[in-house]
């Protein structure tokens, strides 16, 4: 048995600039998966830079609101809320609310960096 504490998990400020934690990934330790898990913070008024992954992704809405941006569709999130995020989609999510957007962001297969495309121009 895996247990992970959240308070223990080390943080960064990923490449989307999220501040992220990541919890289980099939490459850092034996772990009988084929995706990742993360758990990701945008501060009030902040969001992600537009990227894609070659990877499937969902956002599981902890806590907060937010705008959701995935191809040319947009939407708003709360907490208990999923999102499912194809395959090279656009992507980028929007802190809509007064506190911090937590999420969790599960990624199969797992998540690794030559599968990930920042994008300098915004999506629209």
């Amino acid at each position: 048995m895996i247990i992970k504490s959240l308070k223990s998990a080390a943080g960064f400020k990923a490449g989307d600039a999220s501040f992220l934690r990541e919890l289980l990934h099939p490459d850092k330790e034996l772990l009988a998966i084929g995706y990742s898990l993360a758990h990701a913070v945008v501060k009030p008024g902040g969001k992600t830079l537009p990227h894609r992954l070659r990877s499937a992704e969902v956002y599981y809405v902890l806590e907060g609101r937010g705008l959701v941006h995935v191809g040319s569709e947009r939407a708003e999130v709360e907490a208990g809320q999923a999102v499912y995020i194809p395959p090279g989609e656009v992507q980028f999510i929007e802190n809509t609310g007064a506190g911090d957007l937590a999420f969790l962001c599960i990624v199969d297969p797992a998540w690794r960096a030559a599968d990930e495309e920042m994008l300098k121009e915004p999506a629209s």
